[in-house]
């Protein structure tokens, strides 16, 4: 998962889709080196499917769910298949609409607005209206989800403004990365016996401490002007300071 999301090409509306459909590749293996039927239960997966899903936990926004409901594909009969796969189109499924629900509520606060783009979401889930076209509904599980919206998405303006923001959207692993770099500092070879939770801590207050001073005057002013502009390498980007200029500390 972590490959497939840090590319360069718009992975959020698919990163949804790719984590069932990864679990369901391990139950698969699991059953298969257990000599065990689907229907038959096993300790073993059960163990293994608390983490994966308390790790999806961890890192599922509702912004994935709204983009996945705004990817056309996952309403086409190519990827629904037939009633064995199990799978549903997304207005279909209570999970991902009560999530892009509440991501449509913080991105449209104004009641009247929201109310709008709902009859536009269920003009587009539903099929209705220009979205009935034997040529729209034939596209959607076949043209990339961005042309799609540019060909026929012209009666639904704000969602279509808004799925070709969301589809063009990267996924990346970098602010994970960064992550990785300030525990590095914190637990190295000098600092060894730090305690897990310890390295943990000060991690968290150390990123925290990043993200509050592009807030202050010195960050867009000062001598230290974006200073972390250059992610981990801390090199000058048009006249950003170096991080040994900054206040910043552990």
């Amino acid at each position: 998962m972590l490959r497939e999301a840090d590319t360069d090409r718009p992975t959020l509306h698919l990163i949804y889709d790719m984590w069932d459909t990864m679990i369901e590749k391990v139950k698969a293996s699991i059953y298969r080196f257990e000599g065990k039927e689907l229907s038959e239960e096993s300790s073993f997966y059960s163990v293994v499917y608390k983490i994966l899903v308390d790790r999806w936990n961890k890192s599922n926004t509702p912004l994935h769910c709204l983009a996945h409901s705004l990817n056309p594909k996952y309403y086409s009969r190519e990827w629904l298949g037939d009633e064995a796969s199990g799978r549903v189109p997304p207005h279909r499924d209570m999970e991902i609409s009560n999530e892009r629900n509440n991501c449509l509520m913080r991105f449209f606060p104004e009641e009247n607005e929201r109310n709008k783009v709902v009859v536009e979401f269920a003009n587009f889930s539903g099929c209705m209206g220009m979205y009935s076209s034997y040529d729209s509904l034939k596209a959607r599980g076949i043209l990339d989800p961005k042309i799609w919206w540019v060909m026929y998405g012209a009666s639904t303006p704000t969602l279509q403004s808004l799925a070709l923001k969301l589809l063009g959207q990267p996924s990346s692993s970098s602010c994970c990365e960064r992550n990785w770099s300030t525990y590095s500092f914190i637990h190295s070879v000098r600092r060894n016996k730090i305690l897990p939770q310890r390295a943990k801590d000060l991690v968290y207050v150390h990123t925290n401490l990043r993200l509050l001073s592009r807030k202050t005057h010195a960050y867009m002013e000062g001598e230290s002007k974006m200073w972390d502009v250059g992610g981990d390498a801390f090199s000058q980007v048009e006249g950003a300071g170096f991080p040994s200029l900054s206040s910043i500390s552990v």
